[in-house]
């Protein structure tokens, strides 16, 4: 693996030009991801905490019942199931059955709300998006199953209401999350850079 030498540039510039050179950064030099240009290192920040916020807020509105999805009373600390709701209700696709059985099952709540709260914050956060992005990929694919939008009809007959057999918010979501994970977006706004220096993840690369 080659060795950078930061002020060697810097150094060599001052001997030949007898000036001192303009420091520039850019987003991703730190971490080994994608260089980005400023306004590209701000914009995928922004996409960043903007995802991260979605899921986070989701697992505090399940969690303390704050009165939009899910009422105080409904509510996870209250005895309300996370997944209940949701699961017992597919209607369409080949594994109603398996997601019914599932549903209000103290396993799946926990592993659901964890998911929307690791992925939460690591997003915002900046941290571990590598192992967030495939987390949060597998959780909207489940979702994605649950909802089955190649469905035309729902299991009573009536119209499912898909406006895409393939392609809709969970694929979106999905694969906005994998892309703000290649880009290093933790590196602008986050503390992807610190994470990225921590030695265990010098050398594990995937928990960047």
């Amino acid at each position: 693996m080659a060795v950078h030498h930061p002020h060697l540039p810097r150094f060599t510039h001052r001997l030949t030009t007898g000036r001192r050179p303009v420091a520039t950064r850019r987003s991703g030099e730190a971490s080994g991801t994608v260089a980005l240009t400023t306004g590209a290192g701000l914009a995928v920040a922004g996409a960043r905490i903007t995802v991260g916020s979605v899921f986070l807020w989701a697992f505090l509105d399940k969690t303390f019942g704050l009165g939009y999805a899910t009422g105080e009373a409904g509510s996870w600390l209250n005895g309300g199931s996370p997944t209940k709701g949701f699961l017992s209700h597919v209607s369409a696709g080949p594994l109603q059955s398996t997601f019914h059985a599932w549903a209000g099952q103290a396993w799946a709540d926990w592993l659901f709300m964890l998911g929307l709260l690791g992925i939460g914050l690591a997003f915002v956060g900046g941290v571990g998006m590598r192992v967030a992005a495939g987390g949060g990929t597998l959780l909207l694919a489940m979702m994605w199953a649950a909802e089955w939008p190649p469905a035309r009809h729902l299991a009573n007959g009536a119209a499912s209401g898909s406006s895409n057999p393939v392609v809709d918010y969970h694929v979106v979501y999905a694969l906005l999350l994998l892309a703000l994970a290649a880009l290093g977006a933790g590196d602008t706004w986050g503390l992807g850079r610190r994470w990225a220096a921590l030695p265990v993840v010098r050398e594990h690369a995937w928990l960047r």
